[in-house]
């Protein structure tokens, strides 16, 4: 049975202010800036990683992984202590997740929100909740998009791949539709 909610509780990761490290190195006489992960980076990738692909198979997680759906990672951070900052470290976790290819294909279709953040001194952790997005491209919800989609079934430009159609499943806004409306929209004859 397919499952569209995936929980996964990672260990605390290295903050993005740890996750790279710097080295300088001569390419042509000239100083270059190369960046690398550093070893308690390397560590964390190697553990989370076995991790999340034990989750994704014990709890039959199966959303598409074409990038055509966004989806929600809803974090609870349990801090080690206090001053930290909840936003450095999405960076590590999301890019640990992508290398998988097991939950999304790229990051880029990730809508993180942190939804708590606790103090536990004894078991920090972060524990994440992924779902699909309620939205399918520009429309909030499948019932507007079958209307919009059902609508264009009888538009001359339908059968001939329409682009504002399809920017519209790319969550491109554009000037051509307005509530709902395709101004392009004219109705097939016959």
């Amino acid at each position: 049975m397919a499952n569209y909610e995936l929980h996964i509780t990672s260990p605390f990761p290295p903050s993005v202010n740890h996750y790279m490290g710097h080295r300088a190195i001569l390419k042509n006489g000239k100083p270059i800036d190369v960046p690398y992960k550093t070893a308690d980076a390397v560590f964390f990738c190697r553990d989370f990683s076995k991790i999340v692909k034990d989750a994704v198979a014990e709890q039959g997680w199966d959303v598409p992984l074409d990038g055509s759906k966004h989806v929600y990672v809803d974090g609870v951070f349990y801090f080690p202590r206090k001053r930290m900052d909840c936003n450095n470290y999405w960076k590590v976790l999301l890019d640990t997740i992508s290398k998988t290819q097991v939950v999304w294909k790229d990051d880029d279709t990730v809508c993180e929100r942190a939804q708590g953040i606790y103090f536990d001194t004894q078991n920090p952790r972060i524990e994440l909740t992924i779902h699909p997005v309620e939205y399918i491209g520009v429309f909030a919800n499948e019932n507007e998009y079958e209307d919009f989609k059902l609508h264009c079934s009888s538009c001359t430009r339908s059968g001939r791949n329409c682009s504002i159609f399809n920017k519209a499943m790319e969550g491109r806004i554009q000037p051509e539709i307005h509530d709902g409306i395709c101004e392009k929209y004219t109705e097939k004859k016959g």
